[in-house]
């Protein structure tokens, strides 16, 4: 974990004020989401750094222990059910912990700070936001799913109760299937997180019209901020 390459930033102005950590999916790297910054429509003069990290390189049970990028492994897929690595789990958390606290140094504090995810990156921003030990400014989870609830069971952050959380699906998504996204969402609604969650005619990936919606999610969370 420590020689991962350093991660991609775009800035959108100098001096950022707000920042939007965005972990890419299995088999991607960090430049998968960097071309969705300008699509975005954030308001003219807003100052947010988007960093794009890169997961480590391991093998991949599930891919016939295929070397890709992943921020843990994933033993076997079994319909809506999966076995996870929690170890991989925890210690991509820690990195992503350290992402933030670099950001924390560069003045940009926690409460400012977006964590998004696709795929399973947005597995890991369920993970690693809801167990943060501070209140991020949003949580952004793109066709994922809650990889290990038991570690949200025993690590959840009463904190992170009210960070909103922004849950977007394709209604024919083969590789994280409709129902995993909702099994989520139902249970963070259930503990009385607060969902904006949004469903789109689309496989796993991502729509105009959903980078539309986030970027009216992002815009809400400059106001807030």
């Amino acid at each position: 974990m420590n020689n991962l390459p350093l991660p991609i930033e775009v800035e959108t102005a100098p001096n950022p004020e707000f920042s939007v950590i965005w972990l890419h999916g299995l088999g991607a790297d960090g430049n998968d989401f960097v071309p969705l910054v300008p699509e975005l429509g954030l308001p003219a003069g807003s100052r947010v750094r988007f960093v794009f990290p890169h997961a480590p390189m391991i093998p991949v049970t599930c891919n016939n222990g295929y070397v890709m990028r992943a921020w843990y492994d994933i033993l076997s897929l079994d319909g809506i059910n999966r076995q996870v690595d929690d170890a991989g789990i925890t210690a991509s958390r820690t990195v992503i912990r350290e992402l933030i606290a670099n950001e924390n140094r560069r003045g940009v504090a926690t409460n400012r700070i977006v964590l998004a995810g696709f795929s399973q990156g947005g597995a890991m921003a369920y993970t690693a936001g809801l167990t943060h030990m501070e209140p991020l400014a949003g949580i952004m989870a793109l066709s994922a799913y809650i990889p290990s609830p038991r570690l949200l069971t025993e690590n959840a952050n009463p904190q992170n109760l009210k960070t909103p959380i922004f849950v977007a699906h394709g209604t024919h998504d083969g590789v994280v299937p409709l129902q995993l996204g909702a099994l989520a969402k139902d249970s963070l609604l259930k503990n009385g997180h607060l969902i904006e969650w949004h469903t789109y005619r689309m496989e796993h990936s991502v729509c105009q019209d959903e980078v539309v919606a986030i970027g009216q999610w992002l815009t809400a969370r400059l106001r807030d901020g």
